[in-house]
């Protein structure tokens, strides 16, 4: 428990928390740490500091400090490929360890945050985190809390899993189908190629063929069968998605034997993408915009695809919310609302 004193009678009493001092434009950050003991010649900085009264310990059975108890909310949130830093004016972080993909179990995440004084905050669902990424960050409001509240969500997390999970992106080989006559027969350059290897490459996999092919659906049908008997783990094709007559890509994978899972996505750039699955194989159907638009629906799928996840069709229709690329100068994905 905290007691508190003036500061004039806080002199070898010990400090209960971080005391934050800020410096505009210059520092922010704790000036002096929970458990210090107050000397005298710290009082004229605790002054500087607006301080004329101290919160200092006063232990009380069944109640636990922040220090003690941000970390116990992160240890019972997280999970394998994650690491906690120690605390920080009540605060721990929680860092992604690995190149993956952040999984968040959203409706845990807001039954924790229902509970009094605690404060759990997350990046989103489904985003891509390197090494040292900070995916969450937890306190609680107060300077002690209930043991009992730590219980709860310790409990709730034994029963419905972790609400964080890191899953490695794997190293896949992908095989990239560009279809079109005026590309097939030079009349046009390919610039498909070379935007989808570096999508492809910046998430740890490799383009292992490529091939460029006319609109000619059986053909476009047999090539996919072809990749996928030489290796590849993933097919995207690129072009050929409109409503044009002499595009035919749907009808070529149509062809492959594949299953078209989603035709279209209410998603803008990348509206006429298509997702379909052969033989346990996803294909992704880029369309135009992505040698257009530097982010599109491709790079909302492609890190799931990568990570192992089978994209149910439904999963599809809710990226309508948070679907549309505001087409900021410079762009900003992923730091941006797109696909969130």
């Amino acid at each position: 428990m905290l007691k508190k004193v003036k500061l004039d009678k806080a002199v070898g009493l010990v400090i209960g928390h971080d005391m934050t001092k800020v410096v505009p434009g210059k520092f922010k950050g704790p000036a002096f740490r929970g458990g210090h003991i107050i000397r005298q010649e710290d009082l004229p900085e605790l002054r500087l500091m607006g301080k004329e009264h101290i919160y200092v310990i006063e232990e009380e059975e069944g109640l636990v400090h922040e220090e003690e108890a941000a970390p116990r909310i992160a240890r019972a949130v997280s999970s394998l490929n994650m690491k906690l830093t120690s605390p920080k004016e009540g605060k721990v972080n929680i860092i992604s360890g690995i190149d993956g993909l952040l999984k968040v179990n959203i409706s845990l995440l807001n039954e924790i945050n229902s509970i009094k004084n605690i404060v759990l905050a997350t990046l989103h669902d489904n985003t891509v985190c390197q090494p040292e990424t900070i995916i969450a960050a937890t306190k609680i409001v107060p300077l002690h809390i209930a043991e009992a509240s730590l219980e709860m969500i310790e409990e709730l997390c034994r029963k419905q899993g972790n609400v964080l999970q890191v899953i490695p992106i794997k190293k896949k080989k992908v095989g990239v189908i560009i279809t079109g006559n005026e590309v097939f027969n030079g009349l046009v350059e390919d610039k498909f190629g070379e935007t989808i290897r570096e999508k492809v490459e910046a998430l740890g996999s490799v383009v292992n063929q490529q091939t460029i092919v006319p609109d000619d659906e059986e053909l476009i049908g047999q090539t996919i069968n072809d990749m996928i008997d030489r290796g590849s783990d993933v097919i995207i094709t690129a072009g050929g998605l409109s409503v044009d007559p002499d595009d035919v890509t749907v009808e070529g994978v149509e062809k492959s034997g594949a299953e078209i899972i989603s035709y279209g996505a209410p998603v803008m750039p990348g509206a006429m993408f298509l997702y379909a699955e052969l033989r346990g194989v996803p294909i992704l159907g880029a369309p135009g915009a992505v040698i257009f638009n530097p982010t599109t629906i491709i790079d909302l799928i492609l890190p799931r695809i990568l990570a192992g996840e089978k994209i149910p069709r439904e999963d599809i229709v809710e990226m309508g919310h948070g679907g549309l690329c505001l087409d900021c100068d410079g762009g900003s994905f992923p730091i941006c609302p797109l696909g969130k």
